[in-house]
């Protein structure tokens, strides 16, 4: 049987680590695309892959490559499309829509809340179709969000969640990063803290956490991320807490001053977030050789085992955040290419994928996630 990936965005640094993965996991047949053959050009990866130019806004020929897929092979149910073009502020659903209407599997690196939101009013759709769509599956949200379900499930009881990441420099992921962090400066946003929803502004109330070396005590602060609504969604705790951060540290009080002194109207205009993810992505290639491009996760959930208070911390570190993010989303796609995992419906990721399959294609990439039960 063949099977078959399609993934828009090939040509990006995320989307060139995914087919990577799925080359070294699966056998399936793989084609990227990219807007124009102008694009630059990613390393040779074999005659499995094979490139398409595809522009999204071209909802005919996008229609036509999904469809696609459902011509070659002998199970057209178990192909997919695998979403990585970015930056997600700017998408819509239509990708989606038209996975679903073909019948195809989807899974994609979404890290923007209003899309998500989009992706999940599909629901029903979507499991009237028989189509499994998983988002938010690269590293954060994605395999953070997977550490949390995790510590759910080794506490009788969950109250409260705190992510914490910090990516040094670029983290290895190109310029779509930059955009992602200056679009997350634009405005407000809601946080489920203390049973409530209650108003948060981004890169706001520093705090200092605890990662595993070589990062160590490492400065953090509010970010919106798409697990800051879907994680209270799919577990019953009272507060969730999502804090970014960078290294070297200069790069987060740059950061902090653009959200705090910038004009609103300034970060809501496409040519000023160009201009700073630009000159950011010029300070990180020169910052990137000695900082590294690698990334960490801290998960704590906060709840009760065996009726007293206890914390199940979990900590994740890559050398390369690109790479991750690649062995986040490859994993997902694997699972659905082998029928491993169905669940008809449009979810986030900490809603589709059980722990043990989470832990089992973990340790088959040599990710090593540190648990352990602290009690208060």
């Amino acid at each position: 049987m063949t099977t078959n990936v399609l993934i828009l965005g090939g040509r990006g640094r995320i989307g060139s680590q995914v087919a990577a993965d799925l080359l070294a996991h699966t056998a399936a047949a793989i084609t990227i695309t990219g807007r124009n053959d102008s694009a630059r050009r990613i390393p040779d990866l074999g005659p499995r892959v094979k490139f398409q130019t595809l522009e999204l806004t071209d909802q005919a020929a996008l229609t036509a490559a999904i469809r696609a897929l459902r011509t070659v092979g002998t199970d057209t149910t178990k192909n997919v499309v695998v979403h990585c073009a970015g930056p997600f502020h700017y998408r819509d659903a239509s990708v989606l829509k038209a996975c679903i209407d073909a019948g195809v599997n989807y899974v994609d690196v979404s890290d923007h809340p209003s899309f998500t939101r989009k992706a999940i009013a599909l629901r029903s759709v979507a499991e009237a179709a028989g189509v499994t769509a998983i988002v938010n599956t690269g590293i954060f949200p994605g395999i953070s969000n997977s550490m949390v379900r995790q510590g759910v499930e080794q506490l009788d009881a969950a109250d409260r969640i705190h992510l914490s990441y910090v990516v040094a420099g670029s983290g290895g992921a190109g310029i779509t990063v930059m955009r992602t962090t200056f679009l997350g400066l634009q405005r407000p946003f809601q946080a489920w803290f203390n049973g409530q929803w209650q108003t948060v502004k981004p890169y706001s109330d520093r705090e200092t956490v605890e990662f595993p070396a070589p990062y160590g005590r490492t400065g953090v602060y509010w970010f919106d991320m798409p697990e800051t609504f879907t994680l209270p969604n799919a577990f019953p705790v009272k507060t969730v807490i999502t804090k970014f951060g960078t290294v070297p540290d200069f790069y987060n009080y740059l950061t902090w001053s653009v959200a705090r002194w910038w004009h609103p109207r300034l970060l809501q205009t496409r040519v000023v977030i160009e201009f700073l993810s630009q000159v950011s992505h010029f300070m990180t290639d020169v910052t990137d050789r000695f900082s590294g491009i690698g990334v960490a996760i801290r998960s704590e959930v906060t709840g009760q085992k065996h009726g007293r208070p206890t914390r199940h911390v979990a900590t994740m570190v890559h050398p390369n955040t690109a790479i991750a993010a690649g062995y986040g989303t490859g994993s997902v796609t694997q699972l659905l290419l082998s029928g491993t995992l169905t669940k008809p419906g449009v979810w986030a990721i900490e809603e589709a994928l059980p722990t043990n399959l989470f832990e089992q294609t973990m340790q088959e990439r040599g990710v090593t996630i540190a648990q352990r039960l602290v009690p208060d």
